[in-house]
């Protein structure tokens, strides 16, 4: 009997003509709807073995509805499942999976932000689009005379820190569980002493409770005067308030964030027109030295693909009960 699961937010797209192929190839059935779930389009994946979502609300009723349904796993496609709450997942014995892919997409797109942060690229392209051509205000830094801090060493930092080495920079890394093919390229430092001394600093860790604002206000003011804050992780490793604040002082030069820590029904929807309610969103694009790009970091059309065959591959495994990597039930 052929594994069954139904898609929540498909992006026809780029996502369904992937799913199309390599659910055929694997013998697998599946349903789809553009929309987010919610308590009244749950009915939707009755009868169907998982659901595969993106961030979205997986908060305790949710599962409970699904649960009610008959689903038995929940298959983000995403790395972060940080949405979904875990121990009312294992109270009802669903499975909770996640995918990864290739680090190249989401490790070269942090070195770009970096490098027009530096470069105060965005407010170059903006007073381009007045026709001001003007050289005052716009001078930067080269990232060869810098020292990068990078925290997080699991594959896309590690990818960030050996794509660096060529820029001749100087490199820092931390991270709780060292890596031995890091410390051929960079110096592990304590979390001090990283904040003290970069010129650049970078996220690149998981959201955990332990973590939870981890650049916060004390961790700012630890920092070089003028420090440049690239996050392409998660939003909720930065504390936005004192962010703003240390922007404001100058105590931060720049910032160039693909994630926000408020940005649950911001990104990935169509906005245009609405009066948003986020004072966060209002106050970062105001300013001249911040980059802010929507969640965008991983979308690449090898980085999709590898997320969709990943759902795919953690439902085949959650129904033979067999096991997979993906599986993050228990963390």
């Amino acid at each position: 009997m052929a594994v069954k699961v139904f898609f929540y937010t498909l992006r026809p797209y780029d996502e369904q003509g992937i799913l199309e192929d390599l659910a055929k190839q694997r013998g697998i059935e599946y349903g789809y709807t553009e929309a987010y779930p919610t308590m009244e389009n749950a009915q939707l994946a009755a009868g169907y073995d998982a659901v595969s979502l993106t961030p979205c609300d997986m908060s305790a009723p949710m599962l409970q509805r699904f649960h009610d349904l008959g689903v038995k796993a929940v298959c983000c496609r995403s790395i972060g499942y940080d949405h979904v709450d875990l121990e009312k997942a294992r109270e009802l014995g669903m499975k909770v999976s996640n995918v990864d892919y290739p680090p190249n997409g989401v490790a070269n797109f942090a070195i770009m932000l970096m490098l027009m942060s530096l470069r105060k690229a965005g407010h170059i392209l903006k007073r381009g689009e007045l026709q001001d051509y003007s050289l005052k205000g716009k001078i930067g830094r080269d990232i060869s005379n810098c020292t990068v801090g990078v925290i997080g060493t699991g594959r896309i930092g590690q990818t960030v820190l050996k794509h660096l080495s060529g820029f001749g920079c100087e490199l820092l890394a931390y991270d709780l569980y060292q890596n031995d093919e890091v410390k051929k390229i960079a110096k592990y430092v304590p979390l001090e002493t990283l904040l003290a001394e970069s010129d650049v600093i970078t996220l690149h860790t998981n959201a955990t409770e332990e973590n939870h604002h981890l650049l916060n206000a004390e961790a700012f003011a630890k920092m070089k005067p003028g420090v440049t804050i690239v996050n392409t992780a998660r939003g909720k490793l930065i504390d936005s308030d004192a962010l703003l604040a240390a922007l404001e002082s100058g105590q931060v030069g720049a910032a160039g964030l693909d994630v926000l820590e408020n940005e649950n029904g911001l990104y990935y929807y169509d906005r245009m027109g609405d009066v948003i309610p986020n004072p966060e969103l209002a106050a970062l694009r105001a300013m001249p030295n911040v980059i802010l790009t929507d969640h965008t970091a991983f979308y690449t059309y090898e980085d999709v693909k590898s997320m969709v065959r990943g759902v795919l591959e953690s439902a085949a495994a959650f129904a033979e009960g067999s096991p997979t990597r993906h599986d993050v039930t228990d963390r």
